[in-house]
């Protein structure tokens, strides 16, 4: 169900803030250029975050690599989770070290987290993970097998209410500060991936896939920066 405050196009809001968003033209692109989601729950009564591979699809979140009886409750079918992607896209240097800030774009995403065991869900989403990291990767290895999909844990969350929080643009000093002779602007964060290191055991003659390239472009900092 959604949010009592829900409308077309936006998630329930959970607290005001003039540099938050809550429509979906804004939050899923930041988290569909994301590499990990860090996931918080609570376990014996103590929180625990754990960074873990992802997918956006459609109005769920599929998390890879997961113990669904470490987070949801014996007895329990889902478990609340709060999720959250950032990206670091500059350090804010003002003239005043009170004033110095950070540029960035980051979700924070409620939810309640299932465990995925209807077969045909989990492949479709190990499908999703694999050809988001990797583009169209899934068809470049062998078939997954069986015993390996049912060994596999994937979670899944849907997404109940969303935050997008951005901060973008120089410094903003006091007035007067202006004035002073100390330097101030941004130093540019930016995200790339480098050339890609062959396993010693590869067999002579293979070549890079696609996927590789895919991928570098794909997580590129000119490609996923507003």
């Amino acid at each position: 169900m959604p949010p009592k405050d829900y409308q077309p196009g936006t998630y329930g809001k959970i607290r005001y803030s003039t540099r938050a968003h809550y429509d979906r033209d804004t939050v899923f692109p930041i988290l569909d250029c994301g590499l990990v989601a860090h996931v918080g729950f609570v376990l014996n009564s103590r929180p625990m975050v754990i960074p873990m591979a992802y997918v956006r699809v459609d109005e769920t979140l599929y998390i890879h690599g997961a113990k669904a009886a470490r987070i949801i409750k014996a007895g329990a079918e889902t478990a609340p989770v709060c999720l959250t992607v950032t990206h670091i896209d500059g350090l804010v240097v003002a003239r005043s070290a009170f004033n110095h800030s950070v540029n960035y774009r980051s979700v924070v995403v409620h939810g309640e987290l299932r465990n995925v065991t209807d077969i045909e869900e989990k492949r479709h989403a190990l499908v999703a993970v694999t050809n988001y990291l990797l583009p169209d990767r899934w068809d470049e290895v062998r078939p997954m097998t069986d015993k390996e999909l049912r060994s596999t844990g994937v979670l899944a969350v849907d997404i109940e209410t969303a935050a997008a929080k951005i901060r973008q643009g120089p410094p903003i000093d006091e007035d007067e500060d202006y004035e002073l002779p100390i330097w101030a602007g941004v130093l540019p964060v930016t995200q790339s991936m480098g050339a890609p290191e062959e396993d010693p055991r590869l067999l002579d003659g293979v070549e890079a896939p696609a996927s590789l390239a895919a991928a570098q472009q794909k997580f590129s900092a000119s490609s996923n920066q507003p």
